[in-house]
């Protein structure tokens, strides 16, 4: 039996990429999936690629007018919702001095609003013990320049997932936040090569992430797999956002390749003197203190760090 047999699930802007995969692994696994997306043809296609037990509708997720007319679909298709995946969102980049009202209005009109009214009014139709989605980014757990309105709209989901998580305990509903890391999508696909370099070499396997990596992660959110994972945030990102490549050198002059940047939560990047354990390649191990005050260096062996060879 698949995990989501019977359920019902709407999932925004999927027609390409992560929502998309999501979106065919859920019919795959049993459920009928309501999709949206704001261009007509790229809609059919999307619908044509999962091939079954879907709807598609066309709707803009800034749109509350748009959101209503999907839900009312939904309403009189099926009647009522299990999962959310509010997926639908875009990206920009803008340095702090060159950010226009239009681009911060424009990103968190969809990201951040967008998401939220998607949430609020599914609501009414939600069955007790639903999932709710958002999909966030590891952006916000990075400081890269020009993102910062960008990482700022996905900051807020979750913060809402933490604060709906309570709210609708009562319910039993869930409330979680994917963020994905380095993808390899369309848009991903159009970045400067030096741009991707970057990402990758950040990545310790060397390679971008995969829609289908995502896909798994949704559907274990959506699932009764993750019954005990509320007001949480999964990051899929392959170590982009949880370590820090580094290249530095002891006394003796052993290279050490990776240094992690938190000690606590899987998702900070905000990390206080915290030892930690790193492999270097002579099987030396450094016990090291990272400095919040210098990000990805270490201090000088006589002050915070000592090496213990095994």
């Amino acid at each position: 039996m698949g995990k989501l047999k019977g359920k019902v699930a709407v999932i925004t802007g999927a027609t390409s990429g992560m929502a998309l995969a999501s979106a065919k692994l859920f019919t795959e696994e049993g459920a009928y999936v309501f999709i949206t997306g704001r261009r007509q043809e790229n809609l059919d296609d999307a619908v044509n690629a999962i091939g079954h037990d879907v709807t598609g509708v066309r709707a803009d997720s800034a749109n509350l007018a748009d959101l209503d007319r999907l839900y009312e679909i939904v309403r009189k298709e099926k009647g009522h919702i299990d999962v959310v995946f509010a997926s639908a969102g875009h990206g920009g980049r803008a340095p702090l001095r060159e950010i226009t009202e239009e681009q911060f209005d424009n990103l968190f009109a969809l990201n951040t609003r967008g998401t939220l009214f998607t949430v609020q009014k599914a609501l009414p139709m939600m069955r007790n013990g639903g999932s709710i989605i958002m999909n966030g980014s590891i952006a916000h757990l990075k400081g890269m320049p020009g993102l910062g309105v960008y990482a700022g709209s996905k900051a807020a989901l979750r913060s809402f997932a933490r604060s709906w998580a309570v709210e609708l305990a009562e319910r039993g509903i869930r409330v979680n936040v994917l963020s994905p890391g380095p993808i390899a999508t369309n848009a991903m696909a159009n970045i400067p090569a030096e741009a991707k370099e970057y990402f990758v070499s950040g990545i310790p396997r060397k390679e971008l992430g995969r829609s289908e990596e995502i896909a798994t992660t949704a559907l274990f959110l959506a699932s009764d797999d993750s019954s005990f994972v509320n007001g949480s945030e999964i990051c899929v990102d392959g170590g982009f956002a949880q370590i820090q490549l580094i290249q530095v050198r002891n006394r003796g002059g052993v290279r050490i390749d990776t240094v992690s940047r938190n000690g606590y939560s899987m998702c900070s990047s905000l990390y206080r003197n915290v030892r930690k354990y790193v492999s270097v390649n002579d099987q030396q191990t450094l016990t090291a203190t990272a400095s919040l005050r210098r990000p990805g260096t270490l201090r000088a062996p006589d002050q915070s760090a000592r090496a213990a060879v095994r």
